[in-house]
């Protein structure tokens, strides 16, 4: 199955250099990505069939990643 790449760096392109500054000066920041990295990962491995996970869940952790990305991107504009 092909699917889409949604880490950060292909999500916010434009946003690079400020989520590398970011990520060596805002613990708030950090702790965002660090989330929705990890998140991320998670998905991936669920959709690649490794691991087993409810339908729901797999559904719930999506919603989770997409708020944390809303307010990853909420950072990035106001800064």
């Amino acid at each position: 199955m092909d699917l889409l790449n949604h880490d950060l760096a292909h999500e916010f392109p434009q946003y690079l250099q400020k989520m590398r500054a970011l990520k060596t000066s805002d613990p708030h920041f950090i702790s965002l990505f660090s989330q929705y990295d990890a998140d991320n990962h998670a998905i991936i491995k669920y959709e690649q069939g490794i691991g087993l996970i409810t339908d729901e869940a797999l559904e719930a952790l999506k919603k989770k990643r997409l708020k944390i990305k809303d307010e990853i991107y909420g950072i990035l504009k106001a800064s």
